[in-house]
């Protein structure tokens, strides 16, 4: 069996994901940024070319940049987020080797996320929104997909799984603006600055999505997750109906639902 964690920001994903690893000793859990078999975010993905190019452009880096690098045929993945590096720059740099964000055409990015999908062949893995978070906000904010054509993108995707053991966990939020405070106050500094919070926000109103339609403050940032949300339900209900078990978030004490 294998499990994809999923749900909003806030909502308790990693601390399921911990669960879910203490209930299951032997499984490998996968966190945002490190390899995964099948997602690609915080993750260049490069080909061979490109690879030795970077190489030779940051060679104080290099024994760190191979260390964390991965082959899948003939394309290499960075798990350029886990490089430790005063080096600013660098990060700017492998940000536009990776496949989010509107950065290959859709047709590219389709065939990348259903071939890993298919390909993907390893058991007892515990992933962290691997499934949802990153495709439907790419989808969404960049691509300014309509719900209609995610619904049928995970269609495909269904068809690529066919064969593999999962479920989906996901986690409904309830209080999506408490669960986003929480993380405010969480990713603040020593002084109680906001770190998190301002980038998010920024981010959000330079979205394409949220530019054709003005949006630019909190309550369109907590309007956009709520609709994400009411699709990703969508998603697990019409598409993976057998697959998905809906627990509301940091409110699943009775772990009866193990079972």
């Amino acid at each position: 069996m294998n499990y994809f964690v999923e749900g909003l920001q806030g909502s308790g994903k990693s601390t399921m994901v911990r669960k879910l690893s203490e209930w299951n000793p032997g499984y490998t859990a996968v966190l945002e940024g490190e390899y995964s078999p099948v997602e690609l975010s915080w993750c260049a993905y490069v080909n061979n070319d490109q690879y030795k190019e970077i190489l030779n452009r940051y060679p104080d880096l290099r024994s760190e940049i191979e260390k964390k690098s991965y082959s899948e045929g003939s394309r290499k993945i960075i798990c350029y987020t886990k490089i430790v590096t005063d080096n600013r720059a660098f990060y700017q740099d492998l940000e536009q080797y990776e496949i989010y964000n509107n950065r290959v055409s859709f047709d590219d990015f389709r065939s990348i996320v259903l071939e890993r999908y298919r390909k993907w062949s390893s058991d007892e893995m515990i992933f962290e929104c691997s499934l949802f978070q990153n495709i439907v906000e790419d989808m969404i904010l960049f691509r300014q997909a309509s719900d209609e054509e995610i619904m049928s993108f995970y269609r495909l995707v269904r068809e690529a799984l066919n064969g593999k053991e999962y479920r989906i966990i996901y986690l409904k939020a309830d209080d999506i603006k408490g669960n986003l405070d929480v993380i405010r106050k969480e990713r603040s500094d020593e002084s109680g600055n906001e770190i998190w919070y301002p980038m998010m926000l920024g981010f959000f109103i330079d979205f394409p999505y949220s530019k054709a339609r003005g949006l630019q403050g909190e309550d369109d940032l907590i309007n956009h997750f709520r609709h994400r949300q009411k699709l990703e339900l969508r998603i697990c209900e019409e598409i993976f109906p057998d697959k998905s078990m809906i627990l509301i978030s940091k409110d699943y004490a009775d772990e009866s639902w193990l079972k």
